[in-house]
């Protein structure tokens, strides 16, 4: 696809549930967009594995995936956080995951991923959504309007955490 006619619109930009049989065209994503981040060649290539999608995930993470014409061009992932992740808060939802493949941001994909995560997170009675993005994330979520988190503990804390508050 030539680069004038990669911009997606609004209207052009569908999304939908992830399911099984997508899971190729995700992780064909996620490597995009992780070889894109900022780092040495040899991190990114030792730590794509854990950022991969398998079945198993699948039965413990929600999916939403952009999609413009067949292809898959974004995918968000997330679940119920676990117990003391935002202390003083019950029924939190964790943002797993949000990646857009690089030839298509900037143009309204990230924040239409995570205002799926947020319906899911509301239909699931969650207060909120919380986020551990990676550095050079953070400006998206918090021009996403997402709060910062303070570190209060250094070894148990991850640095770069977001909230998203329901209420």
């Amino acid at each position: 696809m030539s680069e004038t006619n990669n911009t997606a619109r609004a209207a052009e930009i569908r999304i939908r549930s992830g399911h099984i049989d997508d899971l190729e065209a995700i992780n064909t994503v996620i490597e995009a967009a992780v070889m894109g981040w900022s780092l040495p060649e040899r991190v990114k290539r030792l730590s794509l594995p854990s950022y991969r999608y398998d079945v198993i995930d699948l039965d413990h993470l929600d999916l939403a995936v952009a999609q413009v014409g067949e292809r898959i061009v974004g995918v968000a992932a997330w679940e119920p956080a676990e117990q003391g992740e935002v202390p003083g808060q019950d029924a939190v939802v964790l943002l797993h995951g949000l990646y857009v493949h690089p030839d298509w941001q900037a143009r309204g994909i990230g924040r239409a991923l995570l205002g799926s995560a947020r319906e899911a997170a509301v239909a699931q009675g969650a207060v909120g959504l919380l986020v551990k993005a990676q550095s050079e994330a953070t400006s998206f979520f918090a021009a996403a309007g997402l709060e910062p988190l303070p570190v209060r503990d250094g070894e148990r804390d991850y640095a770069h955490r977001y909230w998203w508050s329901l209420a």
